[in-house]
């Protein structure tokens, strides 16, 4: 480690007064003195990148910095005023200014002209972020929970780089990997698994199965022998589903002090959707496992990527995002393993497909040897009707119930399929498919839409066309309206006819449960579902013809009409999954199949190894695989 920053000090000159070095993460950061040579360090940074092979940063030293009040005062003069920009915030220890604006590419100018002429005046570094449109609440907190922990954060990142940098621990020569499924072996929920190498340990996804029967049942096997949270170096979180996030949290209840890697979109959802989980544990006196501190820290403790972005998360592992088209945000996770020995995919939740609101899964890795996929739909059984036969029974069900008076209810996943959904509803009512009718956005699926807002780069080229080039956001057109309380929910249940979409997608709690105690009894109303639906959920057993329920002490005697739209699904159909592989760019030697049923992993695997002559495998939860 110290021998690095040596290395990196070797190239820069006398003159430039660095004060200090460090990591940020796998970034290496020098501070300078030399105003001179901040503003023009010359070819020096690109030579000492060429040599390295490492990313650096240079920043100013805090005595060259502009006074606060100064600096925004000639921030604000120079940002031209349709930019819309809300709030300056200065990170000081990172020499970094925050420009919160409504439309970042004004407060940027034609080729980065304002930020070079802030950072000129001012010596700031200034970052712009997008203030989304849609208030979000749970947005500004995170990225005050960051802002007002900058100190906290510089020596966290400068921690991580030390371990990335500080050589290999383990001086072994038996090179191995091997992968545990602590969660989804077989089985939709609490993914969750522990890549093991003689020098690292790091965890893919850390979820709950919400539709679990027995508590126990519903979190990651974290008490397997191979696991210990003392020498866990990292987690990533491939996207922010409660299968996949929500035990996050835990982890650091346990004492975990290491980084949790996201894209910037899936950190933010899967906060709310952990905060949600606590909400409605104590609604419905479930044990609550976590609470707000704990998330929190993992607020704290994150470090988020782009997409195709290349970075070092231990000194043997090497990680990059790629498009997994599942929701906002959502990645696939290519591992660089021991210098180029091995490379692995893992998949998380995936749809090798273009939806309304997202662009296809990616298939071109610069190399691969194992892919762990997940086989959620891979039944021989599981097709389903494409997205345009799908739309045109939404608008059917949709039309046919508002004509006799009713309601529809459409269970949503509060991240991903409800802003499909908006974004379909939007395009039929701009179209006249649909009659301007009230959709009412209960909650939690409101929040996450606003945290859509802020993320349009995320989105299919179709919907960023409309959100800068045409200012049409779909997200913004007013027959949505937000359901905040439960006064506001009974309105909208005295109201007249209308759509409703409200979280749990499976029925498993939440507001949708609620609405569907007022509206199960009217044959007027009817139940769209869109999500997948788990074993001994709510939601599955209405789908498989249960009529009788008693819930919370009261009988249901349901009524309603009963439609199930599988074509919305973020998730691959089997022929898809099977396409996914076939249109790999680099084809893999071992395929692990997981997240999803006992017989759809198996179905799955026998096919894809006679039709790409691939090994396969299905492993049970508690499993060990030597993939090298």
């Amino acid at each position: 480690m110290n021998e690095l920053l040596k290395e990196v000090l070797k190239y820069v000159p006398e003159k430039a007064e660095i004060s200090e070095s460090g990591f940020e993460g796998a970034n290496i950061i020098l501070y300078t003195k030399n105003k001179d040579f901040f503003l023009d360090s010359g070819d020096v940074v690109k030579t000492i990148v060429d040599a390295v092979k490492k990313r650096i940063e240079l920043r100013p030293d805090k005595s060259l910095l502009m006074e606060e009040e100064k600096a925004e005062k000639e921030i604000r003069k120079l940002i031209p005023e349709e930019a819309g920009l809300a709030n300056v915030i200065f990170d000081i220890p990172r020499s970094k200014v925050i420009l919160e604006a409504s439309k970042p590419g004004l407060a940027i100018g034609k080729s980065g002209e304002l930020l070079k002429e802030i950072k000129r005046k001012t010596l700031w570094i200034p970052i712009v972020r997008r203030t989304p449109p849609i208030k979000s609440l749970i947005t500004e907190k995170i990225r005050s929970v960051l802002y007002e922990n900058n100190d906290f954060r510089k020596k966290f990142l400068n921690k991580v780089g030390e371990r990335i940098y500080g050589g290999w621990t383990n001086e072994k020569k038996d090179i191995w990997i091997r992968v545990t499924f602590l969660g989804a072996g077989r089985q939709v929920g609490r993914s969750c698994l522990l890549l093991q190498t003689p020098e690292s340990r790091v965890l893919l996804d850390c979820g709950i199965d919400v539709a679990a029967q027995d508590p126990e049942d519903s979190y990651p096997m974290l008490d397997a022998p191979e696991f210990d949270i003392s020498k866990l170096d990292a987690v990533i979180v491939t996207h922010p589903h409660v299968d996949h996030s929500a035990f996050v949290p835990y982890l650091y209840k346990m004492g975990f002090e290491g980084p949790v890697y996201f894209t910037e979109p899936g950190r933010d959802v899967a906060s709310l959707m952990a905060l949600d989980y606590i909400s409605v544990s104590q609604k419905e006196n479930r044990k609550v496992i976590f609470s707000s501190t704990d998330i929190k820290e993992m607020v704290k403790h994150s470090i988020t990527l782009e997409y195709d972005e290349v970075t070092d998360i231990t000194p043997d592992i090497r990680i990059t995002f790629y498009d997994a088209g599942h929701t906002l945000g959502s990645a696939m996770v290519h591992l660089n393993i021991g210098n180029g020995l091995h490379n692995l995919v893992y998949t998380g939740d995936m749809n090798y497909e273009t939806s309304n609101l997202l662009s296809s899964a990616i298939t071109r890795f610069p190399r691969l040897e194992t892919l762990i996929m997940e086989a959620t739909y891979g039944g021989s059984n599981d097709n389903y009707p494409d997205r345009r036969e799908a739309e045109e029974l939404l608008v059917k069900t949709i039309k046919t119930t508002i004509g006799r008076g009713g309601k529809v209810l459409m269970p949503v996943l509060g991240t991903g399929r409800a802003q499909e959904i908006m974004v379909i509803l939007d395009k039929m009512i701009r179209n006249g498919e649909l009659e301007k009718i009230p959709v009412y956005i209960q909650g939690i699926v409101w929040d996450i839409t606003a945290i859509h807002t802020a993320y349009p780069d995320f989105f299919n080229s179709n919907v960023r066309k409309m959100v800068f080039h045409k200012d049409q956001n779909p997200f913004l057109n007013e027959v949505f309206k937000r359901v905040g309380s439960r006064q506001e929910m009974n309105e909208v249940l005295e109201a007249g006819p209308c759509v409703i979409l409200a979280t749990s997608g499976m029925m498993v709690g939440g507001a949708s449960v609620e609405y569907f105690k007022e509206l199960a009894d009217n044959p007027k109303n009817s139940l769209i579902f869109s999500s997948y639906l788990g074993r001994n959920s709510l939601g599955r057993k209405i789908n498989d013809g249960e009529r009788e329920f008693n819930l919370d002490g009261k009988q249901i005697s349901m009524k309603m009409e009963v439609a199930a739209i599988r074509g919305f699904t973020g998730h691959s159909t089997r022929e898809r999954l099977i396409s996914f592989v076939r249109h790999l760019n680099q084809k893999p030697k071992r395929i692990i199949l997981l997240h999803g049923d006992n017989s759809n992993c198996l179905d799955l695997a026998s096919t894809l190894h006679k039709m790409f002559r691939i090994e396969t495998n299905a492993p049970k939860n508690l499993e060990a695989i030597r993939i090298k």
